[in-house]
C-alpha cells in the first residue's frame, strides 16, 4: 500500500453533488480531497438536460413572476404516481426551500440560466436551463473547488469506507495512480457517486426485468450505494427506476449545442438574446440539441407507428412497455415506421416528435434537416426497407399483417404512401431514484435508524427517499444536497 493523504473532508465523486460538497466544505474551512473514477469530472449532470425547477428565484421575480417554495412543494404531488405516499416529505421540503438558494449560488459562480419558462402541472414559470449546454455544471464547479484549494483527484476509484472502532468513517481506501492509497479524513465522508442506472446487479435486485438495460450514464455503477450498504446503510425507494426511455441514438458527431464551450461570456450572451431577440432566430440552434439528445414521445406510438428490428419484423404491442421489448432484440435496436397520415400529423403543432420540456419542440421536419443519419422516406416500404437497410420481404410481410389486423383494416394502419422510418432507437435507464437513507443533515443511516458517525451521502446515493420525478429536480437536488452534505461535514472538522 502506498504512503497516505490526509484532509478534513473526503468527497467521494465530482459530479454536481460532489462538487458542491467540496466548496461549501472548502468555505468553512475545511481541507478537501475529492475521488473521482472517471478520467473527468461532471458524472450524469455533464450528459443532462441542465434544468432546474426552482420558485422564488431573482430571473422569476424579474419576470414579475410571484411563487414561492410551498407552491412548489405541493406541485411535486402531480409527478408521484404509482408511488404517491412513499416520498421522503421532510427532503422535499429541504429541496423546494433552497432550490432558489442554490440556483442564485450557480450564478455566482458564472453558469448562466434561461427562463423561467413553463413546465406544467407546475403552476408557475420556474423552469431555469442552463446555457449553453449541461457542461457548464463540471466546469464552473470544478474551477471553483481548485480556486479554493480543493485537491481533485481523477482516475481514483474509492475501494472501501474505513471505520474507526466506534463505527465512525475515519477514511477510505482509493486507488490512485495504479496505487492503493488509504486517504483520512480527520472530519467525515460524503458520498457524492451518483445513482446506480447501468448496475445490473443493484437493479437486478430491485427490478429484475431492468437489470441488463443499459443507462445513459455508462459508469452510474451504484458505487457509494454499495459501499454504504457495506457498513450497515440501507437503499430506500430502490424500485423507483427512470425508464427504459427510448433514445435515437446519438450522432457520430456531437451537436453544435453540445461542442459549444460553457464560457461565461457566451453563457450571458445566450440569455440576453434569448431573453430580447425573436425565437425563431434561435431554433435551429435549439433543434440541433434536441434532436441529437432526445427520444420520440409515446404519442407517436399512439398515433400509429410501428416498431421493427433489424430484421424488418414488428415484435411488440407498441403501446405495452416497448423499451423492455428493444432491449431484447438484435443489438438493441429498433426503427419507428409510418405512413404519410402520420408524417402529416407531427410535422406541425400540436403533435411532436420530441420535446425537451421549458425549451422547445421537434417535428418531422426538424429530424429531416437536423438527423439525417435518423431520417428515411420512400415511396414504397420496399425502397424504405433498402433506405435503412432492412430485409424487404420481411419488413412488407410485417406492415401487411399488422394492417389486416386493424379493427376496420384502416384506423392506426400503415398504409398511405410515401412511407418514413426514424431510427435507430435505443432502450435507455435515465436514472433511479433509490439511495441511501439519510437525515436532513444528508448523515447517512443504519438500517435501525442510528447514524454512521461521519459518513454522510448527497446527490443521488444520499437521496434518502425523496423522489425527484419531474423536470429539473435531479440537478436542484445534487446541488443543494451537496451543498448541505459539505458544509455539515466541514462543522464535524471544525468540532474535531
Amino acid at each position: 500500500m502506498n504512503a497516505g493523504l490526509t484532509c478534513d473532508v473526503i468527497v467521494m465523486g465530482a459530479g454536481a453533488s460532489g462538487l458542491s460538497a467540496s466548496i461549501e466544505a472548502a468555505d468553512a474551512g475545511a481541507s478537501v480531497i475529492v475521488l473521482e473514477k472517471n478520467p473527468m469530472p461532471g458524472g450524469s449532470s455533464r450528459l443532462s438536460v441542465g434544468s432546474i425547477n426552482a420558485a422564488g428565484s431573482s430571473l422569476q421575480k424579474r419576470a414579475g413572476i410571484v411563487d414561492t417554495p410551498d407552491e412548489h412543494f405541493a406541485d411535486m404531488d402531480h409527478f408521484m404516481g404509482p408511488f404517491a405516499g412513499r416520498d421522503n416529505l421532510e427532503l422535499r421540503r429541504l429541496l423546494v426551500d433552497h432550490a432558489a438558494e442554490s440556483l442564485e449560488w450557480l450564478m455566482s459562480l458564472g453558469l448562466s440560466f434561461y427562463g423561467p419558462t413553463a413546465d406544467p402541472p407546475h403552476r408557475h414559470p420556474r423552469m431555469h436551463n442552463v446555457l449553453p449546454n449541461s457542461r457548464a455544471y463540471p466546469y464552473y464547479l470544478n474551477r471553483a473547488a481548485k480556486s479554493r484549494g480543493v485537491d481533485v483527484r481523477l482516475d481514483a476509484p474509492v475501494l472501501q469506507i474505513l471505520t474507526g472502532s466506534d463505527g465512525a468513517a475515519r477514511g477510505v481506501l482509493a486507488r490512485i495512480g495504479g496505487q492503493t492509497v488509504e486517504v483520512l479524513a480527520r472530519s467525515g465522508v460524503v458520498l457524492a457517486a451518483g445513482d446506480y442506472s447501468n448496475d445490473p446487479d443493484l437493479k437486478g435486485r430491485f427490478r429484475p426485468e431492468l437489470a441488463a438495460i443499459p443507462a445513459i450514464n455508462p459508469t452510474a455503477t451504484g458505487d457509494g450505494h454499495r459501499l454504504g450498504e457495506a457498513l450497515g446503510a440501507r437503499v430506500v425507494n430502490g424500485e423507483v427506476v427512470f425508464g427504459p426511455g427510448l433514445r435515437f441514438m446519438e450522432p457520430a458527431r456531437p451537436s453544435l449545442v453540445r461542442r459549444l464551450p460553457p464560457s461565461m461570456g457566451l453563457g450571458k450572451l445566450m440569455q440576453w438574446a434569448l431573453n430580447r431577440l425573436p425565437a425563431s432566430l434561435f431554433r435551429p440552434f435549439v433543434m440541433s440539441f434536441m434532436t441529437a439528445s432526445l427520444g420520440p414521445e409515446a404519442s407517436l406510438l399512439r398515433a400509429g407507428a410501428v416498431l421493427v428490428n433489424r430484421d424488418g419484423q414488428r415484435f411488440v404491442d407498441e403501446l405495452v412497455q416497448p423499451g423492455l421489448a428493444i432491449a431484447r432484440q438484435p443489438g438493441g435496436h429498433a426503427w419507428l415506421v409510418f405512413d404519410q397520415r402520420v408524417a402529416t400529423m407531427f410535422s406541425k403543432p400540436p403533435h411532436y416528435v420530441s420535446t425537451a420540456p421549458g425549451v422547445a419542440f421537434a417535428y418531422l421536419p426538424d429530424y429531416q434537416r437536423h438527423r439525417a443519419d435518423l431520417y428515411h422516406r420512400a415511396d414504397s416500404l420496399a425502397a424504405l426497407a433498402h433506405s435503412v437497410g432492412l430485409p424487404a420481404d420481411a419488413l412488407c410481410a410485417a406492415i401487411e399483417q399488422h394492417n389486416a389486423a386493424r379493427p376496420d383494416g384502416v384506423a392506426g394502419g400503415v398504409l398511405q404512401a410515401p412511407f418514413y422510418a426514424l431510427g435507430p432507437l435505443e432502450s435507455r435507464i435515465v436514472i433511479t431514484d433509490g439511495g441511501l437513507a439519510v437525515n436532513t443533515r444528508h448523515q447517512v443511516l443504519r438500517e435501525d435508524g442510528s447514524v454512521i458517525p461521519r459518513l454522510y451521502a448527497a446527490g443521488a446515493v444520499g437521496q434518502g427517499g425523496a423522489l425527484l420525478a419531474g423536470n429539473g429536480h435531479h440537478i436542484g437536488w445534487a446541488v443543494t444536497s451537496g451543498r448541505r452534505a459539505g458544509r455539515h461535514a466541514a462543522q464535524e472538522a471544525a468540532r474535531a
